[in-house]
Parts: C-alpha cells; sequence; structure tokens
C-alpha cells in the first residue's frame, strides 16, 4: 500500500478494528533493521481509534508527519497486516540524531475518539541504533521514496589554483555564508537540460537534502519533477540523475548523487512471484569499471534469510551475471492474504515485503550498498465463499455459516425483505449473527434464524413437510480500505413437522360427515362428541357410525342425533351444528377440537302419512339450555311425545286428535297443531313450534319452516296427498272388485256396472267425499271426445233412458268410514247409439269434492242432496279441495241382438 493512501486513512481517521489501553509499553514495539528503526503498533489497543505520527527534532518541537513530509523526510509508514502497523524511519531521516554510528529517533504517536484529535492521548517512543560501518555509497529504496547518501571527504588543493583573499570568496559566492559542511545548490541533469535548485527551492520541490559530519544526502519522492522512467533488461527503474554542491572551508565541492530505484519486476507463475532486479545498472555505474559482488542477500519484513529458513519456506535467491532474481512461492510464510474487492465480487490478495541488499566493489565508487524494500502485492483473485446450512430442527433454527473470510473482514449489514438493516436492528428482528475465529487467521459468520422470523418463506412440499427458505444479503466492509462486497444467501431447509389432526366436513339431507386426518403426531387422542366418548361399540346407540383406518377417522351422524345441537329454524332449514373434540387418552385434556354447521331441510321433522297420521319432531335449541324434551306437548296436553331424547320430542298422532284444527281451501285441506312447552305452574308456553299439514289432491311439496328472533317458532306446511280411487266391482253387492290383471274388463248388452269412488287417505272421518260429475270416453284422456255423461251435478243424468243409479253406502268390516265412498251403477245400454253398438274399450272418469260432515248453510255443494243443473262447483260459498279419478278400461263386444232380445231405442 503507498504511503499516500496510509496516511490519508490515518490522519483523516480510518477506524482501526482493536481495542485500545492507556499501557504505552503495549502499544508499541521498536526493533533495529538494518538503516532503519523499526516500529510495529499493535492493534489490540487500538479499538475506533484514530491515529497521528510526529518526529520530534533535538529541540522538543514535534513535526506532524503527513504523506510528502514523510517521503522527504524519510519515514515509512504501512498496514502490514488485520494486527499491526508498521513505522519506519531512516537512519538519515530528517529529525534523527546521528552520533558515532548511533541514530537516534524520537516519535510521538497520538490516540484520540475522534477525528480532530481532541482529548488525544500521547505516547512518546524513542530508540537509538547502532549503524555501521558506512560505505562511501548508500543507496536505498523504500516504498515512498529514494535515498542516496555518499561520503563527504575533503579532497588536497591543486598546486596551480591558488585562492584569493576570503573576502572575495564572500562576494563572489554569498550563500556559502551559511556556515561549514551545508550543501549550497542540486543540479538535475535530464537530456534537454540541466536544471540547478538552491538548497531551499529543492526543499520546497519536495526533496530531502541534509549532510553530517560525514555525509551528504538526498532523498527523492517517486512523484518529484525531475525523475525519469529508464528501461535496464525488461525493468523500469526510477532514476534521477543529480550533482550536489557543498561548501566544505573555503571550498566548492561536488557530489555525484544519482540514484536509482526499480519499480517493476515482478511477475506470478505457478503460484509464484519472481522478482528480477538487473545489476550494475548503467545509471548507477557511470565511469565505473572492474565490477565485484561483494554480498547479495534477502530477506522478509527486513529481517534477513538464512539458506536454512530459505529452504524450508522454498524461497530461492539467484545470482546471475547480470540480474538478481528472487522467487517466492504465495503464501509463503513471512507474507500475509488480505481481502480485497473487484467489481463488487469478494477475493484476496498476498502481500509480502521483501528487501534485497546488493554490494559490490568497482573502480570508482568503491563499496556500493544498494537496498531495496519491496512491497509486493499478488493481482486480485476472486475466492468463493462456502455457504453451508445446518439446521437445528428441535430447536427450529435456520444455522447458516458463511467464509471462510480473514480477519480484516466484518460484518457491515443485513439486507432482509427488501430492507437494510444494522447487525444490532437485525437482532431484534431475530436474526442473530456472530463470527468464530481460527487459529490459522481466518474467520467464519453464523447467522442464526427462526423458523416462524420474519422474512422467511414458508412452503408445504407434501402434506407432512414444510420449506423453510432463508432470503437475506449480508453487506461487509473491507478494514482499512473501506471496500465493500455483499453475500446472497439463500438457504433452504425442508422440515418434516409434526402435523396436527386435520378435519373436513359436509353435510347430506340426513347426515354429518366429519372427516378427520389423524396428521403424523402418533399420540393416543380419543374422539368426543357432547362428552360422548366414540366408541364402535356403542355407535348404534346413539346412530352414529365410526370408522378408523389407522390415518383417517371418518364419523357420520343423523342429523336428530342427541349428538348434535340445533342453534335455529328457519324458513330455509334448521341449522344444526356437530362439535367434535380430540382428547388426551390419560389426561382427557382437550387436544383438538372441530366443528361443522349445515342446514338441513324441514323434511326430516314433519312428515303428513297419506293416513292422516302425522309424525313430528320437535328441537331443541341451544339458547332453551334447561328445556326438558319429554315435558313437551300438543294442544291437547294429553299428547306427550312417543319418543324422547336429550334434544328431541317425537309425536305421532292422527289429524282428527290432539286439539289439530282443520281449515279447507280449493285444493287442499290444512291441519295445524303446536308443540308446546310450559314451565311448572305457567299457563304461557315459553317455547312453541307450530306445524302445518298440507293434503292436496293436485300436488305434493317439501316441509318448510320459518323462526322469527323473540317469537314463537312456526312451521309452515308440511304437504301430503289426498289419495283417490274408482274401482270396479263383480257385482251388486261390492265385495269383490276387479284386480288390476282382470282389465280390461269385458261386458256386454244388458250387463250392469257396479262403480265405487273412494277417499283413501287421509283417514279422517271428519271428511265426507262427494261425487260431481262421472262420464266415460274410448280413451284413457279424461277430456278426450267423444264423452258420455254418466252424473252431472252428483245426479243421475236425465238425458240417458238407462239412468245410473246410486246406491246408499254402510258401515261393514270393509268400510270403516262410509262417508268416504260413494257408489253407483252404470247399465251398458247407455253407449248405444241408434241400433249400433260401439264396438270399442271405454274408460270410466269421475270428479270428486272432498266436504267436511258438518257443511256451513252457504256450502251447496256438501249438503249431500242431488243439485241437478243448478250449482257448479266454482259457485260454492266455500272453496273445496276436489279431483278427477279414474277407472280401467271396460271391453264391450257384440252379442245375438234377436237370440238376446235386443231392445233398441
Amino acid at each position: 500500500m503507498n504511503l499516500d493512501l496510509v496516511l490519508r486513512l490515518l490522519l483523516i481517521g480510518i477506524l482501526i478494528s482493536a481495542t485500545w489501553t492507556q499501557v504505552a509499553s503495549g502499544l508499541v514495539s521498536a526493533e533495529c533493521l538494518k538503516n532503519f528503526l523499526h516500529l510495529t503498533l499493535s492493534m489490540e489497543h487500538l479499538k475506533d481509534k484514530y491515529l497521528s505520527f510526529s518526529a520530534v527534532d533535538q529541540s522538543g518541537i514535534a513535526w506532524e508527519l503527513d504523506g510528502a513530509l514523510a517521503s522527504q523526510c524519510g519515514y515509512t509508514i504501512t498496514y502490514s497486516s488485520r494486527n499491526s502497523i508498521m513505522f519506519r524511519a531512516s537512519a538519515l531521516s530528517c529529525h534523527s540524531h546521528l552520533e558515532k554510528d548511533v541514530f537516534t529517533v524520537t516519535i510521538k504517536i497520538q490516540v484520540s475518539h475522534t477525528s480532530d484529535m481532541k482529548s488525544a492521548t500521547t505516547h512518546l517512543k524513542s530508540a537509538s541504533c547502532p549503524y555501521g560501518p558506512w560505505s562511501p555509497r548508500e543507496l536505498v529504496c523504500e516504498t515512498n521514496y529514494m535515498e542516496v547518501s555518499v561520503r563527504r571527504d575533503v579532497p588536497q588543493t591543486e598546486k596551480d589554483i591558488m585562492l584569493n583573499e576570503p573576502e572575495d570568496w564572500i562576494l563572489s559566492y554569498p550563500e556559502a555564508k551559511a556556515g561549514e559542511a551545508s550543501i549550497w545548490q542540486i543540479v538535475f541533469h535530464q537530456p534537454e537540460e540541466k536544471r540547478a535548485l538552491l538548497v531551499s527551492d529543492a526543499w520546497k520541490a519536495g526533496y530531502g537534502l541534509n549532510t553530517t559530519e560525514t555525509r551528504i544526502l538526498l532523498r527523492v519522492p517517486y512523484n518529484t519533477a525531475q525523475t525519469q522512467l529508464v528501461k535496464a533488461q525488461g525493468v523500469t527503474f526510477s532514476v534521477v540523475r543529480s550533482s550536489t554542491f557543498y561548501k566544505q572551508q573555503w571550498m566548492i565541492l561536488m557530489v555525484d548523487t544519482v540514484v536509482a530505484c526499480p519499480v517493476d519486476g515482478v511477475n506470478y507463475t505457478n503460484k509464484t512471484i519472481i522478482w528480477t532486479v538487473p545489476k550494475y545498472f548503467q545509471a548507477l555505474c557511470a565511469g565505473a569499471t572492474g565490477f565485484k559482488d561483494v554480498l547479495v542477500e534477502a530477506g522478509v519484513n527486513l529481517h534477513k534469510l538464512s539458506a536454512e529458513e530459505m529452504a524450508s519456506g522454498k524461497y530461492v535467491l539467484s545470482n546471475d551475471l547480470n540480474t538478481i532474481t528472487v522467487k517466492i512461492p504465495i503464501g509463503a510464510e513471512g507474507g500475509a492474504y488480505k481481502t480485497s474487492v473487484s467489481s463488487g465480487k469478494h477475493g484476496t490478495k498476498y502481500s509480502i515485503s521483501l528487501f534485497l541488499e546488493h554490494q559490490w566493489e568497482d573502480n570508482k565508487w568503491g563499496l556500493t550498498k544498494y537496498t531495496i524494500i519491496k512491497e509486493i502485492e499478488t493481482p486480485f483473485e476472486q475466492a468463493e465463499l462456502a455457504i453451508t446450512n445446518s439446521p437445528n430442527l428441535s430447536a427450529r433454527l435456520m444455522n447458516v455459516t458463511v467464509g471462510m473470510f480473514l480477519l480484516d473482514v466484518e460484518l457491515m449489514n443485513l439486507t432482509i425483505e427488501g430492507a437494510t438493516v444494522t447487525v444490532p436492528e437485525a437482532i431484534q428482528h431475530g436474526y442473530l449473527t456472530y463470527e468464530i475465529q481460527y487459529a490459522n487467521g481466518s474467520k467464519i459468520y453464523v447467522i442464526q434464524v427462526s423458523f416462524d422470523a420474519p422474512g422467511i418463506k414458508k412452503e408445504y412440499i407434501t402434506d407432512d413437510t414444510r420449506e423453510y427458505t432463508l432470503n437475506v444479503t449480508l453487506k461487509f466492509i473491507v478494514l482499512p480500505t473501506s471496500d465493500t462486497f455483499a453475500v446472497p444467501i439463500v438457504a433452504v431447509s425442508a422440515v418434516k413437522e409434526p402435523v396436527l389432526p386435520s378435519a373436513r366436513g359436509f353435510c347430506d339431507e340426513k347426515d354429518f360427515h366429519l372427516i378427520i386426518t389423524r396428521g403424523n403426531v402418533h399420540q393416543n387422542w380419543l374422539p368426543f362428541i357432547s362428552d360422548q366418548h366414540l366408541m364402535p361399540e356403542v355407535a348404534q346407540k346413539y346412530y352414529y357410525s365410526l370408522n378408523d383406518n389407522g390415518t383417517h377417522l371418518t364419523v357420520s351422524v343423523p342429523f336428530l342425533s342427541s349428538l348434535v345441537d340445533y342453534k335455529d329454524i328457519h324458513i330455509s332449514g334448521v341449522l344444526a351444528s356437530l362439535h367434535l373434540t380430540l382428547k388426551d387418552g390419560i389426561t382427557l385434556a382437550n387436544k383438538k377440537d372441530f366443528s361443522i354447521s349445515c342446514r338441513f331441510p324441514p323434511s326430516e321433522l314433519i312428515q303428513c302419512l297419506p293416513n292422516g297420521t302425522v309424525v313430528i319432531t320437535a328441537i331443541k335449541l341451544v339458547r332453551l339450555a334447561d328445556l326438558d324434551t319429554s315435558l313437551l306437548v300438543l294442544r291437547d296436553k294429553q299428547c306427550k311425545p312417543s319418543l324422547v331424547t336429550k334434544k328431541t320430542a317425537t309425536f305421532k298422532f292422527n289429524v282428527n286428535t290432539c286439539g289439530t284444527s282443520r281449515k279447507f281451501n280449493s285444493t287442499s285441506i290444512t291441519y295445524e297443531n303446536d308443540v308446546l312447552y310450559f314451565k311448572p305452574g305457567n299457563d304461557i308456553p315459553v317455547y312453541q313450534l307450530k306445524f302445518v299439514c298440507v293434503y292436496t289432491i293436485k300436488h305434493s311439496a317439501d316441509i318448510q319452516y320459518e323462526n322469527k328472533k323473540n317469537l314463537p317458532l312456526s312451521m309452515k306446511p308440511g304437504f301430503g296427498s289426498l289419495s283417490l280411487s274408482l274401482k270396479l266391482f263383480k257385482e251388486k253387492s261390492y265385495s269383490e272388485p276387479y284386480q288390476e290383471l282382470e282389465y280390461p274388463v269385458v261386458k256386454y248388452l244388458r250387463e250392469a256396472l257396479y262403480f265405487e269412488a273412494e277417499l283413501l287417505q287421509p283417514a279422517d272421518p271428519r271428511l265426507e267425499l262427494n261425487l260431481k260429475d262421472c262420464w266415460a270416453t274410448n280413451s284413457q284422456n279424461q277430456d278426450s271426445l267423444p264423452q258420455w255423461p254418466i252424473l252431472v251435478n252428483g245426479c243421475e243424468n236425465s238425458e240417458d233412458s238407462y239412468r245410473t243409479v246410486l246406491h246408499e253406502v254402510n258401515y261393514s268390516h270393509r268400510v270403516k268410514f262410509p262417508q268416504h265412498l260413494k257408489r253407483f251403477e252404470v247399465t251398458v245400454f247407455t253407449f248405444v247409439q241408434g241400433t249400433t253398438l260401439l264396438q270399442m274399450q271405454l274408460y270410466f272418469h269421475c270428479s270428486v269434492v272432498i266436504c267436511s260432515t258438518t257443511p256451513l248453510p252457504s256450502d251447496v255443494i256438501c249438503q249431500r242432496r242431488c243439485n241437478p243443473g243448478t250449482y257448479r262447483l266454482d259457485r260454492s260459498a266455500e272453496p273445496h279441495p276436489w279431483g278427477r279419478v279414474s277407472s280401467g278400461a271396460v271391453l264391450i263386444r257384440k252379442e245375438n241382438m234377436a237370440s238376446k232380445g235386443e231392445r233398441a231405442d
């Protein structure tokens, strides 16, 4: 890392990840290496702190070092690793004190919590290092500057040079008044020109110049204006050619202060760093001949590597005729990997601080010591990060590890469902992150998230397996460069979860059906309905069915079971509920509840049977919890239920009993009654369920209900059919009718036909059947033509020569209700037209009217007397149910009319 960047990061306040204590001895360690004082600052004591460095001169003045002044004065600051910062001071640095081959450097280090360095803690570190012997010429290539120091000699005065008086010297060279051994000016040699700078101007241009008792020094930062780039054997050198003039006693002396440092020469092949440095670079060796190598050695961090250390670390140092080559395996000991970011991708670079020292002798300089410090950094190499998901199923935790990372990486924030949160904020969302460090200098990050945390996607992939998906992006920062990169994480955990029992239900017209899926929680859970343990052996008692195949439990319960709760009676039906509870087999504690509610058609509660019998089931509603179903009665309180359960009461009675009222209309008879409940000593019912049975000739319909809040319950009509028949009997005694298989019945002239019309249902003695019209057709269609009248308005047809005869009906073992029957006799001659007998099949039809046995005076039709041609049914003051009936076919055949004495009209 170049000095400018390091200093900028340090001085503007880049935060250092470490801890700080006030113990100075633990903060800085010093070491003398080559011609440098080497300080190491431990980051163990620096946590979120800001640093500044100053060089202290002999008078105690502290000169704060920025990047430019450090390069000019011979100081280098590098970020070595996550654990340390390196500070190097040259033996000939600006404010070092050199005495008897010992140089002393004093550095002031300030540490503060804030970037303005207020309230900073100050630490002084002073160290002395021996150095010697000095070579006539010493060249140093540091990472941020080039340095050359040359022995200062006073040559013998030549005989032909005679100095004038001292005043002449002063007048000619006023700059020489500064004192002894002072540099006067420096001349830079470039191809196109020479440029001379006085000392003050050279300092302003960034050059460092200094003298000691024995040496002249020039220090050149790499970015100064007079540097040139020159190629030698494929390696680029940064070169400054200069001559330095200095005053020595009364002489102006000049030394060659040329300096050159390689700026490249590093290649990477097969995981190996190859550093090549040409020998005897022409710019450094101009005018010299007869080169001889004295010393070639290399090392790491200014520590010389022995032959054994090189062999164990697989370092190679080769000294050829023209080049010196150092080969280092990438990853070798002494270097370090650091995290790097390229195009947002995470990767690493390997860096190592090498040094090479080459000493040679020539006929110009004698011994030259050439020291090169080379900070080498390999190219970016993307590093794949392993993401491992190890869920803790028992704790229901996602457990994801991400890594490996180097120690210079820190987690900044997390992005969850598009929202970016800090690490502490993530904990509040249920996302716990922590790091685990390893002895090899690496670490991983661990994310622990509950399956139920926000942002975790949940999806069933099978009935009992659920997939949990963590989708989060982690953002990291690299110290001290502040580069960032993101790592998206998608971790999936498929969990075979405990699946509790579930249920689905449906209803048909009569039953509840509940199907319970047991799930995969294998516990002894018992099914209960209304505190009744459902068991196959008692299923018949409560009229339910129970089937268990190991995975599913199926329960079917009748709508009118005592296990059912009834909530409401409405015109749309009866709202009923079935509640099933699974209880622990040992403690009987409730574990799971299921419920189903349905509306059932009311036909299950009332039946209007054709024989006049009514079966009505009254139900106890949930809101009437204290109602005793055994105390329910009809209007006639003597009529009590024939069957009672905890929640229902069933009555069975005839329509002409129990206080049932009756009402007629044009097509039906309506019967009404009430189911009542009285509290003891109270004549006002607290429960009233009204029901209606309607018997109609023309049609039948379903039962309907209506329940109005705060009003007595009302059950709308249930419907039955008025059953009628018209039968043909074999003789006048009306004892034996023709059976269905005997039709068509064959009849001849002079024979009589004996018909009987009957109200079969309902068997209500208060009802009477009356004949209105009867007629015959030659088709089954009652309205087909021609028609032959037999009875008109209940009387014989006056236009027929052979009148129909009405017969009285009396009580007998077959006839329980004579008023339900009408009998009449028809002669076959009725169907002779002129002298021609119809040779055909005839069908007989009658229209009937249902009347009350006690008709009103205004009810003309039901007065039970013949009213020929006077009244029509639709003119009666009272509406009555009426209908039509037909007999089977009668086949009339010819006979020898003469031999039989046939009479023809």
